[in-house]
């Protein structure tokens, strides 16, 4: 008598702290039980020498998404979500862009649009908030946050996008008064822009000179002052795609002081150096993103850092442009630094190079890698324990792990709608075979198993993680004749 979908048997369950060999039951799904000599399955899955783990959660990924000036991504939401799926990520967090004047409800619904009818898994969204108008920031804001929408992107750089302080504060006020998460990319923009006008002043136009314009101490400086701003009004914050040691360790030195300040950083800071912008040509524009690539060095302390749990989240930072009109050359066949679309792809790769490279070598508890490519994306923004773990009443969303199974990553081995991948030729030495979503396979014997629009869209929870500190006081402090009823 079968009672179940689903029986994944004789593989062993990673989860962010266990390791069980056990046996996966699977109902209208969810999983349902968990334990040894499962029976009574519509279907079951030998996973033999496999490890199952929680699907990926991709919490940092631009799709389907026009950038400020005015470039569209590659991937749609139908691409996007199949590479993913290929990469052994079940869950999405894309972006839903807000460029100045428009209203947050119109641009979620166009977003929606767009990826209601293609996604193959599931997915939600952050908000961009590039307009900190009154009306949006007392209004919008908040009916978002209500209707699942819990945390937003803001920026201190790119013309179009940045908010100076006041707005930031502003918008950092709103988020402690509604317990959403706010992401921020760090970067003084007046930094930027000083040094991109010395250089092209001296003809020094070529890729190679994006990651000299936008210098470490510019990411050190903006990481500094958000985290002062943010203490400013006990609002947690996770600083996006930390690139530095010395954005890192502006984040450890507020944690050590118990803020609750998060980090995320990505692959390009693991396997990418600035060397790699200095290719002929435009070659290095394929590399060109911000923050850029760093050193040896730099990579070494952000290993140390994703190591150590200094950052909390591991995520793709997948900003797709073409090497072609469309994307990375829409200003021309050899446009200057300045005027290169800035992003790299990496959806599908994410979890396999780092599970190669860290987890294969030994470098990286395997514990560890579940906790920042799954459990602690889910938990930071609001769909945990329904998403990140393996535990009976959780969503099926599972990877089953080959660590047989060695692919060299190549462009036209990938399943995203790009025409290059800025790790051509590397190769991971492990890669999930079977990929589950809510009990659906999707991905088997390397052919995608389910229709597009199959994915659904998750509203999620206030997160414990953007929960105050309530430490603000009350009251006028006579002592440091300052105060608080900011909120």
């Amino acid at each position: 008598m079968t009672q179940y979908d689903l029986i994944i048997k004789n593989g062993t369950t990673v989860t962010a702290s266990d390791k069980v060999k056990q046996d996966v039951a699977i109902k209208d799904g969810k999983i349902v039980a968990l334990g040894k000599d499962l029976s009574g399955g519509t279907r079951e899955i030998d996973a033999t020498n496999l490890l199952i783990l929680p699907g990926g959660v991709d919490a940092h990924c631009h799709i389907e998404q026009r950038s400020s000036s005015g470039i569209m991504t590659a991937d749609d939401f139908y691409s996007g979500s199949v590479s993913a799926a290929f990469g052994g990520t079940t869950t999405l967090l894309p972006f839903a862009a807000q460029h100045r004047g428009q209203s947050l409800r119109q641009v979620v619904d166009d977003y929606m649009a767009c990826a209601v009818p293609k996604a193959v898994i599931d997915y939600g969204f952050h908000l961009i908030i590039s307009d900190a108008s009154d009306a949006i920031i007392g209004q919008e804001l908040p009916a978002m946050i209500e209707d699942g929408i819990t945390s937003f992107k803001i920026y201190m750089t790119y013309d179009d996008l940045k908010l100076d302080d006041y707005d930031i504060l502003n918008v950092l006020a709103a988020a402690r008064r509604e317990q959403a998460m706010v992401m921020i990319h760090a970067e003084n923009h007046d930094v930027i822009r000083w040094i991109t006008e010395k250089l092209l002043d001296q003809g020094k136009g070529d890729p190679k000179y994006h990651a000299i314009a936008h210098a470490k101490i510019a990411e050190k400086e903006a990481t500094h002052r958000a985290i002062s701003l943010a203490e400013l009004l006990d609002t947690p914050m996770l600083v996006v795609h930390v690139s530095s040691e010395a954005a890192l360790n502006e984040i450890r030195r507020a944690q050590a002081r118990g803020l609750k300040v998060y980090g995320e950083t990505c692959p390009q800071y693991l396997f990418l150096t600035i060397d790699d912008l200095d290719k002929d040509g435009m070659e290095g524009s394929k590399f060109c993103c911000s923050p850029p690539p760093r050193d040896k060095e730099s990579q070494d302390a952000i290993w140390s850092g994703l190591i150590d749990g200094s950052f909390t989240v591991f995520s793709s930072d997948h900003a797709p442009y073409k090497y072609d009109s469309s994307g990375k050359l829409a200003a021309g066949p050899k446009p200057t630094f300045d005027k290169i679309a800035n992003g790299v792809p990496g959806l599908e790769i994410r979890m396999p190079l780092l599970f190669s490279e860290g987890v294969m070598t030994g470098r990286m508890d395997i514990h560890r890698f579940v906790e920042v490519t799954a459990t602690n994306p889910a938990k930071t923004y609001g769909i945990h324990p329904r998403k990140g773990t393996i535990a009976v009443g959780s969503d099926a969303d599972i990877a089953l792990w080959d660590l047989t199974k060695k692919v060299e990553i190549t462009a036209d081995a990938l399943h995203d709608n790009m025409d290059y991948t800025p790790y051509e030729g590397r190769v991971a030495n492990a890669w999930p075979t079977t990929v589950i979503s809510r009990g659906r396979i999707v991905v088997e014997n390397e052919e995608l198993c389910v229709e597009r629009g199959s994915g659904i869209y998750l509203k999620r929870d206030r997160p414990e993680a953007a929960k105050p500190l309530q430490r603000l006081v009350s009251e006028i402090d006579p002592k440091t004749n300052f105060g608080a009823k900011f909120i």
